[in-house]
């Protein structure tokens, strides 16, 4: 089931908001600046050991409306089994403005994991922002779940960071205690022909001070 995230139905979204807390639980020695964090749902580690996603008002409050959040639910029977948003942006990058997409707050319940519905809600992801207006999806990844997302469609843009919140005030996937790589793919012609543009470089992503870094 797909929804601008403000128009999810109550309560579904009460659900959502129940797997960002399951997921990602508020923990008192936690920096105020932790990542956001998409991780995969039949990962083997225990949630409550991935980071927070920053912003942790955004779980309250919903994504920043201006990066027009998409919330993406695999639900069996009301109820939700795991839940995605997808956020969107005019990047310019190279002197070159795209319309791009990120993943953000991947999420599986914590009793339906390790039967796939993670993968397939991420593949159904993939295939929609391909089908979309987006010229690219983009973001980023704890290093050990490169052949989660691999599997989903998305790719390894090998020694490329994101750098996310404001100019004024950075936030870089390879800061200090980071262990972050960077996934995407191509669907419009034009990104398909400047890919190589995108390697081995710093795209300057600036999703703002709520969503700092997808």
């Amino acid at each position: 089931m797909t929804f601008p995230e403000a128009a999810t139905p109550p309560e579904l979204r009460i659900q959502v908001r129940a797997l960002h807390e399951e997921a990602w639980p508020a923990t008192p020695d936690l920096p105020a600046d932790a990542p956001d964090d998409s991780w995969s749902p039949d990962d083997s580690r225990s949630a409550d050991n991935s980071p927070s996603p920053a912003g942790s008002a955004a779980y309250e409050d919903g994504h920043d409306p201006a990066l027009r959040p998409v919330s993406m639910l695999l639900v069996d029977n009301d109820t939700v089994l795991a839940s995605l948003d997808i956020l969107h942006l005019t990047l310019v990058h190279a002197g070159r403005s795209y319309r791009a997409g990120g993943l953000s707050t991947v999420v599986t319940r914590k009793a339906a994991r390790g039967q796939g519905h993670g993968r397939r809600l991420v593949a159904a992801a993939h295939e929609a922002m391909a089908a979309s207006d987006l010229d690219l999806g983009v973001f980023t990844c704890d290093r050990p779940l490169q052949g989660f997302y691999e599997s989903a469609g998305w790719h390894r843009l090998s020694g490329t960071v994101l750098i996310g919140g404001t100019p004024q005030a950075p936030f870089p996937s390879d800061q200090p205690g980071f262990d972050k790589i960077t996934m995407a793919d191509f669907f419009s012609a034009t990104a398909r022909q400047t890919r190589d543009a995108f390697r081995h470089t710093r795209i300057e992503l600036y999703p703002g001070e709520i969503d700092r870094l997808w």
